[in-house]
């Protein structure tokens, strides 16, 4: 009978083990779900930010290149200031 403190305290063990790996499971589980949430709203940010700088992008080359219209409107005569 010396062996049975033996195989409660593995079994204790075992069941101490299971219940560990199933908590860490389930917070990784977890940190996994809202590791991917941040990495989407990242990466939708970062999207738009490019987007606003690519737009800004073409605006300044609007302004810095105007339109055939309105360098016919400038220099001609008629249109003046």
């Amino acid at each position: 009978m010396s062996y049975l403190p033996s195989i409660v305290l593995a079994a204790v063990g075992v069941i101490v083990l299971s219940v560990v790996l199933i908590r860490t499971f389930g917070v990784l589980r977890r940190f996994k779900r809202t590791s991917s949430m941040v990495t989407a709203s990242v990466a939708d940010r970062t999207g738009l930010l490019k987007a606003r700088s690519a737009g800004l992008r073409v605006a300044i080359g609007q302004r810095r290149r105007p339109a055939s219209e309105q360098v016919a409107l400038v220099t001609s005569k008629e249109g003046g200031h």
